[in-house]
C-alpha cells in the first residue's frame, strides 16, 4: 500500500505523487465510486494498490481531508461538489478593470468557508485608465472585502507587485487560485513560475477579456515558494451550507452585532442597531452589509432546499453523496 497525494485531474484518470516522487495514472476502487460516490479531488492525500499487470494504480482510500473547497454542484438541486482538497490560502483573482462585486462576495464567502487564509488578487492593472481609478477601484473592493483578508494590485509590468502575491504562497504550503475565465490566472502563474508552465488566451487589448484555456486542474511548484493549484474557471458558484463563510467573510459585521440592542437583530432599521449604527458613522460600507444580508437570505433558502431533498432522498432509501 502506497500514500500519496493528487497533483492532476484531468479529462482522464487522476495522478498521484507518491511519498517517492513516483508519479502514477490511477483510476478509483470500485467501492468507492459505489455507494456514496466519493471521487479524490485535487490535493487528496490517498492511499493506493499497485496490482502486478496493470497499467494504472488504484485508489482504495481517500484519507480525511483538512481544508477542502465546496460548492453546490450545479448538476443537482441541492448535492455539494468537492473541486479541491488540503490547501492553506485560497487566492481570488479578479480583474480590476472589469471587477464583478456580485461574484466576489459569493467567491468570499467560498473561500472562507475552508477555513484557509483568504486573498483578493485584482489583476491586469495595467489596462486601467488612470492611477485614480486603480484607487478607487482597489478601496471598492476593500470596502467589500473588509478588514481581515489582504487585497493586492497586480500589474505584469511591475515585478514588485507579483513579488508580493509570490510572499502569499510560502515554502510547504499549497494555495488554490481561483477566479472566472480570462481573469488572468494563467498568466499570473507563469509570472511566479518565471517560465510558460500554462497555456495563456490571446487577450483583446480593448478590454482584456479572453477565452478559457486551464481545462486541468494541477498543483504548480513555485521557485522558492510553495505549490499553486490554477482552477479553472469555475462558472457557477452556488453556496453550500455557507454560515461558518459568511460569518468568517463578514466578521466585523457579525462583532458588531453582538453590541445590538436586542440578540435577534436583523439591522434592518431596529432601534440600538450597532451595525447600522457603524454605517451612519461611516465606519462600516453600506455595500457590505447589502452584499451580508443578500448572501445571508440566499443561504437560508438553499439550507431549507437542501433539508427538503434530504428528507426525499432518506424516504427513498438514497445515500447522501459528498465529494
Amino acid at each position: 500500500m502506497l500514500e500519496g497525494q493528487v497533483v492532476k485531474l484531468d479529462r482522464g484518470f487522476p495522478l498521484v505523487k507518491t511519498e517517492t516522487g513516483e508519479e502514477l495514472r490511477c483510476k478509483h476502487a470500485t467501492a468507492l465510486v459505489k455507494g456514496e460516490k466519493v471521487r479524490a479531488v485535487i490535493g487528496d492525500r490517498v492511499l493506493l494498490d499497485v496490482p502486478r499487470g496493470h497499467d494504472k494504480a488504484i485508489i482504495s482510500e481517500i484519507l480525511p481531508r483538512k481544508t477542502e473547497f465546496v460548492r453546490k454542484d450545479p448538476t443537482e438541486r441541492a448535492l455539494p461538489q468537492v473541486l479541491a482538497a488540503n490547501f492553506d490560502r485560497v487566492i481570488i483573482a479578479q480583474p480590476l478593470a472589469d471587477v464583478n462585486m456580485r461574484r466576489l462576495e459569493r467567491e468570499l464567502v467560498l473561500a472562507h468557508e475552508t477555513g484557509a487564509s483568504v486573498a483578493v488578487i485584482l489583476t491586469k492593472a495595467d489596462l486601467a485608465e488612470s492611477d485614480s481609478d486603480i484607487e478607487r477601484i482597489a478601496g471598492e473592493v476593500n470596502d467589500l472585502v473588509g478588514p481581515d483578508d489582504e487585497v493586492l494590485v497586480v500589474s505584469a509590468g511591475e515585478p514588485g507587485s507579483i513579488e508580493s502575491v509570490r510572499s502569499l504562497v510560502a515554502p510547504g504550503t499549497t494555495t488554490v487560485l481561483i477566479g472566472k475565465s480570462g481573469v488572468g490566472k494563467s498568466s499570473l502563474v507563469n509570472l511566479l513560475v518565471g517560465d510558460h508552465v500554462q497555456e495563456t488566451a490571446e487577450v483583446r487589448e480593448v478590454d482584456g477579456k479572453g477565452r478559457h484555456t486551464t481545462v486541468s486542474r494541477e498543483m504548480i511548484e513555485i521557485p522558492g515558494g510553495g505549490r499553486v493549484v490554477d482552477m479553472p474557471g469555475v462558472r457557477g458558484l452556488g453556496l453550500w451550507d455557507a454560515e461558518s463563510g459568511i460569518e468568517a467573510a463578514f466578521s466585523d459585521i457579525e462583532e458588531l452585532a453582538e453590541k445590538c440592542k436586542f440578540r435577534d437583530c436583523h439591522h434592518k432599521g431596529e432601534p440600538g442597531c450597532a451595525v447600522r449604527r457603524a454605517v451612519q458613522d461611516g465606519d462600516l460600507a453600506q455595500s457590505r452589509l447589502d452584499s451580508y444580508h443578500a448572501l445571508r437570505s440566499e443561504t437560508a433558502e438553499i439550507k431549507e432546499r437542501r433539508e427538503e431533498a434530504e428528507r426525499i432522498r432518506s424516504r427513498r432509501g438514497h445515500p447522501r453523496r459528498r465529494g
